[in-house]
């Protein structure tokens, strides 16, 4: 029987982190810590991701799911947050599992990440010192650009079936950004130092320092990866960088309107891992 899961916090006051811990089944094989998606994508992943932590879990990994700074659970406003404070936490995260884990951590953890925390892990490996023991990326975001367009769409929408006229679309919202400004967008504080953190960012230059396992959700079976994720791949093969894709045919769970789980993903995620344990 797997451990309960158990609910804590990594600091305190403004400082303080919730996190779910899933204690591994023994012998531990390692850890991982999950880095959410953003917005309201966290809210709709939550379960994919309980649903993975646990399965991780029974296959003798502990795992760490992380309320970054003004998220969930853990202090401070969304409003608050920037992209130096997601990534001390992912900073602190590591460093728990690994003084909580000790002797019995065969390896330094693991970061596993969805959509812009799979971005977020990114960023995170190709600054750290020491990097970490590999990374699992589900669905990342490619580009940071992207990612902001579409969320300040959202505000463009809502303006549009409002009272409101949009006036200058994505591009004026991006000018008040840059001005300083925090952005009320879909019930959420968009500040600059969030937004403009990972703006910039392009995974096709944020080449992984350690080995990389890549699940994909795909529309059916036998479709193939997606022109930009190929693009990325072929980036970081080329650059030397080790990298297992997964494609597993479901829906996107973190966008739809409904919960929704996609069990091929799980099982996915697993067979990936059990490969590189006896690569």
């Amino acid at each position: 029987m797997p451990a309960p899961v158990q609910p804590l916090f990594l600091g305190q006051g403004s400082a303080a982190r919730f996190g779910l811990y899933h204690a591994p089944a023994a012998p531990c094989r390692g850890a991982w810590l999950y880095l959410p998606p953003f917005g309201e994508e966290m809210n709709k992943a939550r379960r994919m991701a309980a649903l993975q932590a646990a399965a991780l879990a029974r296959q003798g990994y502990a795992v760490l799911q992380l309320d970054p700074h003004g998220c969930g659970d853990s202090a401070g406003d969304f409003g608050d947050a920037s992209w130096d404070s997601w990534l001390a936490d992912v900073a602190s995260g590591l460093h728990w599992l690994a003084t909580t884990l000790g002797a019995a951590l065969p390896q330094p953890p693991g970061l596993w990440g969805l959509r812009l925390g799979a971005l977020l892990a990114l960023d995170y490996a190709s600054r750290a010192g020491a990097a970490p023991a590999a990374l699992l990326l589900w669905q990342p975001v490619l580009q940071g650009s992207a990612h902001l367009t579409q969320f300040l769409r959202l505000q463009v929408a809502a303006e549009m079936l409002g009272e409101q006229r949009a006036a200058g679309g994505t591009a004026s919202l991006r000018a008040a950004l840059a001005r300083g400004d925090t952005l009320e967008i879909a019930g959420y504080a968009l500040a600059p130092a969030l937004a403009l953190g990972f703006d910039g960012l392009d995974a096709a230059r944020l080449v992984p320092p350690c080995p990389v396992h890549w699940c994909e959700v795909v529309a059916a079976p036998g479709r193939p990866l997606p022109p930009a994720a190929a693009r990325v791949l072929q980036a970081w093969q080329d650059a030397g960088a080790t990298v297992t894709v997964r494609l597993a045919p479901g829906p996107q769970f973190w966008a739809t309107q409904e919960l929704a789980e996609a069990p091929a993903l799980l099982a996915a995620t697993g067979a990936v891992l059990e490969q590189a344990c006896h690569a």
